[in-house]
């Protein structure tokens, strides 16, 4: 259904758009957009549209250069560009050189084969569901640099079993860890100051989460059905809790509201038996 679900979105994004002095080439089995002015190089997918499929089928393992050459010109690779390795199901580790600076929303979407792969500190974001379905990540910790994850983000990394987030980071999206079974224990940074809506929906392997004393507001099913919850300690700093928040957490057995909290949203803990 999830998978379904994913196929579909990708079907309804837009195509990319390619402007007329940029060119796509292939350098060594890896794709590239040439931005001729700048001197700079885009890791892409294969020809001028996402939806056309894998574009490194068959590839394990890819090693990004730093710098390419292309008739006698050099360019300076620069970023992973919106859907580059979408649905390559055979990728298992990629190398990115610190000369990455962006890493678009999708990039990664789908590499259900995926376990390895580093992040450059010169990123400061993760963009939508830049690795959405990434099912055999097991371990990702993400980098000090990063102050924002994007919305679907990890959405169903079910192996997800280890997430260690960073104190640069300020704010997490919507629905930026659904469906991550395999989470035990998550320790939200006091840099963020709210848990927005179904962040951690359906992580039914969750059974510890530290919420700090920044965050002043849980969102829209934040920890809905999130079943191996038992208890929660809600800080004197959160001011709202909005609808099902935690709905359908059935192990939960107690909870703490501090007296800041003025207003909890109907449903916030439906089916909590």
């Amino acid at each position: 259904m999830k998978q379904t679900l994913l196929s579909f979105l990708m079907m309804l994004l837009p195509l990319a758009a390619i402007e007329a002095n940029d060119e796509i080439i292939e350098i060594d089995g890896i794709y590239y957009n040439l931005v001729k002015k700048a001197k700079i190089a885009e890791v892409t997918y294969r020809g001028t549209d996402h939806r056309n499929g894998n574009s490194y089928s068959g590839y394990t393992s890819i090693v990004i250069p730093s710098k390419v050459s292309y008739n006698d010109e050099e360019y300076n690779v620069t970023s992973i560009g919106s859907y580059a390795f979408m649905g390559c199901s055979d990728l298992i580790s990629l190398t990115i050189p610190n000369s990455i600076k962006e890493i678009g929303a999708w990039a990664f979407a789908g590499c259900t084969g995926l376990t390895s792969i580093n992040i450059p500190e010169n990123i400061t974001s993760f963009g939508d569901h830049t690795f959405d379905s990434c099912i055999s990540l097991t371990s990702f910790i993400i980098p000090n640099n990063i102050t924002s994850i994007g919305e679907y983000c990890f959405n169903y990394c079910i192996g997800l079993t280890t997430l260690i987030l960073p104190n640069s980071l300020t704010t997490i999206g919507d629905y930026a860890f659904t469906s991550c079974t395999g989470l035990t224990s998550v320790e939200i940074p006091n840099s963020v100051t709210s848990i927005g809506q179904s962040v951690f929906w359906d992580c039914v392997g969750l059974s510890s989460v530290t919420i700090p004393n920044s965050v002043t507001s849980i969102g829209n099913g934040a920890f809905a059905e999130c079943i191996s919850l038992t208890s929660v300690s809600i800080p004197n700093s959160v001011t709202s809790i909005d609808y099902g928040a935690f709905r359908g957490c059935s192990g939960l057995i107690s909870i703490t509201i501090p007296n800041s909290v003025i207003a909890i949203g109907q449903g916030v803990f439906a089916d909590c038996i």
